[in-house]
């Protein structure tokens, strides 16, 4: 028996650009701040990426301030 899946991937949030509530596309991902090549290993932090499904519009946040 075949099934649908009309579930929404993403998360809905305000996007500043479009100035309402959009659907966002929302990641974690592993970025390096360190431009140096023998402390880029010590550097790692995690972001949270936020992408505007209606306008593009992508930002990130860094989640360790420690």
């Amino acid at each position: 028996m075949a099934t649908t899946d009309d579930s929404i991937d993403g998360l809905t949030e305000h996007c500043d650009h479009c100035g309402t509530e959009t659907l966002h596309k929302v990641s974690v991902q592993i970025i390096t701040e360190s431009s140096k090549r023998e402390n880029a290993q010590f550097s790692r932090e995690p972001y949270r990426v936020k992408e505007c499904q209606t306008c593009g519009e992508r930002s990130s946040q860094r989640m360790n301030n420690a």
